[in-house]
């Protein structure tokens, strides 16, 4: 059977500029993320540099990834950054009591990370120990990377190897305080934020963004706080300038049952339209943080940041329970492409998001299996959708659209946005019926355009992934379009994402 949806596109009517930081990623100690994800070690029979494997830098690479999240989440608030510096072999390990309760030799540190992200191109997203550490340990640590004199942490660094400092644009200022960062008070964390952010300075030529840890989901109070801690704070001295720059937020997907509760494949209809209708939920709790946010900043001078989104499903059957590794399906990338759009339409105030996490945790982009490499339907997504990084909203609206009852609601079964940037466009949909096929009706308007390339990701079934050594079941191929008299005609199979790439006149 086969549905219809019609949409417009203003060509010539563009809005706030896409960052590219909300195609950012995540890398924690976690599971196989980081040991046996990206850190091989030098002796590995794995192609590697410097330890790192050449794989994972290759296919991360090709995505443009533009910031990369470390060392955590939770285990952020128990790192202490001095464990993982100087000679690996004099590093004492300690127990990541976050994640399995294994140990942690702190093979992998900062210069490690650091040589990562000049491997990959990308910019760091620090996370600081708030929770467990100190006002002095974080200064340090940001003196340690970004000074370029004689101070004590600049002559560290250069004890350890590295003479000149890095950049590091953006700093976090621990990580989810309401839980495993410390259990705190949203009045108690907006003080510690304040008192913490003061201390890291910007050394030379690197600016930080400050990201305070901000709210779990929709706990718009925890927004409120932050909000107003950082732009009525009586008695602060440091000028026009908020003290942080930022504020997070988290929000996971599920079927409605709460996180780690059911499969990742072999899941129901109800179930595979329950989960996106809850995707879809990061509209509604956008716009309530917004909204927070521009009561007390109505210039947008603070960034919102979701610095860990995705799906959450049950380990796969005989791994560990806390290294979180899960199977990732075409569900998986229809959630990533419901959250792409959402993003895409609130620019104005969303400066960078995080998937969680990009190798081995979560919903990664890639999975390792020894030497061999999947790349999942979510790393997909990314890739087809990677021009919209730092191109300008177009005005794009679906008209017309089926829907699905899920619940007490209904969940409309097209996502769209769009934008632009050098004389072309992206166009990205996402198709969220299971069984019913799509014809999509656009009205272009206000330039003349032409089909650059079109492209649908799918598979056999909602649950279809990749496996290691077999042909991939989920990956991009060409999608048929017309375009005539200003209206683009395509096609979505079930349960699809697509993207159209145009060229302007």
């Amino acid at each position: 059977m086969t549905s219809y949806a019609r949409a417009v596109i203003d060509l010539d009517v563009t809005g706030h500029r896409i960052n590219r930081h909300i195609y950012g990623h995540f890398a924690e100690h976690l599971g196989r993320c980081i040991y046996d994800g990206f850190w091989v070690g030098e002796d590995s029979p794995i192609p590697n540099e410097r330890g790192i494997r050449l794989d994972i830098v290759e296919a991360l690479r090709a995505l443009d990834i533009p910031n990369l999240r470390w060392p955590g989440g939770c285990f952020a608030d128990t790192y202490h950054w001095k464990d993982g510096v100087g000679p690996r072999e004099s590093r004492p390990a300690i127990a990541n009591t976050n994640w399995g309760d294994v140990l942690e030799n702190n093979h992998f540190g900062t210069h490690e990370f650091m040589d990562l992200c000049d491997l990959l191109g990308t910019d760091a997203y620090v996370n600081g120990n708030l929770g467990s550490g100190t006002v002095q340990e974080m200064a340090d640590w940001v003196e340690y990377l970004t000074r370029d004199d004689d101070s004590p942490m600049a002559r560290l660094r250069r004890e350890n190897g590295r003479a000149e400092p890095w950049k590091v644009p953006f700093w976090g200022l621990g990580n989810e305080a309401w839980g495993c960062g410390g259990n705190m008070s949203a009045g108690h964390y907006a003080d510690e934020a304040r008192r913490y952010a003061t201390f890291c300075r910007d050394h030379g030529g690197n600016t930080l963004t400050r990201i305070a840890a901000g709210a779990n989901e929709g706990d718009l109070e925890w927004t409120r706080t932050l909000m107003k801690s950082v732009t009525e704070c009586a008695g602060c001295t440091m000028g026009a300038e908020p003290v942080y720059q930022a504020i997070s937020f988290h929000f996971y997907t599920h079927s409605g049952t709460g996180i780690n509760t059911e499969d990742a494949a072999g899941f129901t209809t109800e179930q595979y339209y329950a989960t996106l209708a809850y995707a879809s939920e990061i509209e509604r709790l956008i716009r309530g943080h917004v909204a927070v946010m521009d009561s007390y900043d109505p210039d947008g001078r603070i960034g919102l940041v979701c610095d860990e989104w995705g799906t959450w499903w049950n380990v796969e059957e005989g791994t560990n329970p806390g290294f979180l590794f899960q199977q990732n399906t075409v569900r998986d990338a229809l959630v990533a492409g419901i959250h792409f759009d959402a993003f895409h339409r609130h620019a104005r105030r969303i400066s960078m998001a995080n998937i969680a996490q990009t190798v081995n945790v979560l919903q990664a982009m890639v999975l390792t299996d020894g030497d061999k490499l999947v790349l999942t339907p979510t790393y997909h997504v990314f890739e087809m959708n990677k021009g919209h990084q730092d191109a300008a909203q177009l005005s794009a609206h679906v008209l017309e659209v089926p829907a699905a009852p899920v619940a007490s609601t209904e969940l409309a079964l097209l996502s769209m946005s769009a934008s632009t940037k050098d004389e072309g466009a992206l166009i990205s949909l996402t198709h969220l019926a299971v069984d019913d096929s799509l014809d999509v009706s656009i009205d272009l308007r206000g330039r003349g355009a032409s089909v650059r390339r079109a492209r649908v990701l799918t598979g056999d079934a909602p649950d279809a992934f990749n496996a290691p050594g077999d042909n991939p079941r989920v990956a991009p191929r060409p999608l048929d379009t017309t375009l005539e008299g200003g209206v683009l005609r395509l096609r979505m199979p079930p349960h699809s994402f697509a993207t159209i790439e145009l060229d302007l006149s």
